[in-house]
């Protein structure tokens, strides 16, 4: 298999991927996109004779044009343009999932500071507001007063990206100091982990602590569904449990009733606040007994396999 990898940094997640990809006997194409020029009128020397692409690009805005390239080439990648524009626009995420039926919190979109004031004051404090476009937690602020409201939205207003125009507020979901990291491959776990911390902000790389998650039937269910929704591929599935005032944090086995029948009353139920694509996967890998990559790369061959049997029947 002749596999291309587009990236602009190789992170230890891009290590483990290429070492799997090698050990297999596959050949490999690096290709650096802060270094290769993509022409509208055909493919550049190195996209050509490629059974698949993995995008890997760490700019958010190079690998929605990546992708769109790959296709327009002919190039089946992972993931598609579809699922990439999709995930890395936090409003579209929202949509695909509210239009998919999957609990997602709830959350305004206002194009002005005083509509975004509205939307904000509407939820209540505290409410959080994200930037449309980003990662690892960064620009999300948690707003607990109307005075943080004002002078967030000024600052924001006055930035100068049309994107920080685009005021994203969602309500405020009080979960257990965690949420849940599921890597998953066309909507099949490949494995699960809670990241904790004292923070509200609970992402691995703003350094909370992450232990690895057994998922129960309902959150396979929304992991499937959630993918579906976007498009499917290898994605990041990010799911908070929300609780009523009894529930205590545990893995979905230990909160279990023990008959393998029905739930105890103060077993929590999720929401699904966002699905990552070019996810990162390389703190999973250390928490879990998952050899991660390995379960990557067989989803890749089989995934490859399949495309190539439906294109000569």
């Amino acid at each position: 298999m002749n596999v291309g990898v587009l990236y602009s940094r190789i992170r230890k997640d891009e290590k483990l991927l290429l070492s799997e990809l090698r050990e297999r006997g596959h050949d490999v194409v690096k290709i650096d996109v802060r270094k290769e020029v993509f022409d509208v009128h055909g493919a550049p020397e190195a996209l050509q004779d490629l059974d698949v692409v993995l995008d890997r690009c760490l700019s958010t805005s190079r690998s929605l044009y990546a992708t769109q390239f790959c296709e327009a080439y002919g190039v089946p990648v992972i993931n598609s343009a579809h699922t990439a524009d999709v995930c890395a626009d936090k409003v579209k995420n929202s949509l695909a999932l509210q239009g998919a039926g999957v609990p997602t919190p709830r959350t305004k979109v206002a194009f002005t500071k005083d509509s975004a004031l509205e939307a904000i004051e509407a939820f209540g404090y505290p409410c959080v507001l994200k930037p449309v476009i980003g990662s690892w937690g960064r620009l999300m602020a948690k707003i607990d007063s109307r005075s943080a409201a004002e002078a967030i939205l000024e600052h924001k207003a006055t930035l100068g990206h049309y994107e920080h125009k685009v005021f994203y507020v969602q309500e405020f979901v009080e979960k257990p100091g965690r949420d849940i990291r599921v890597l998953a491959a066309d909507g099949e776990p490949i494995g699960a982990m809670v990241r904790s911390s004292d923070h509200w902000l609970t992402n691995a790389a703003k350094g909370a602590e992450v232990e690895e998650f057994d998922l129960d039937e309902r959150a396979r269910e929304l992991v499937e569904t959630a993918s579906d929704a976007v498009g499917g591929g290898l994605l990041g599935v990010d799911l908070m449990e929300t609780m009523d005032d009894e529930y205590e944090a545990g893995s979905a086995s230990e909160q279990s009733s023990g008959d393998g029948q029905e739930p105890r009353d103060n077993v929590a139920d999720y929401t699904v606040h966002e699905v990552n694509h070019t996810v990162e996967f390389k703190a999973l890998n250390d928490a879990t007994d998952v050899d991660v990559p390995a379960r990557v790369i067989d989803w890749l061959e089989a995934t490859v396999a399949d495309d190539s049997v439906e294109a000569t029947t």
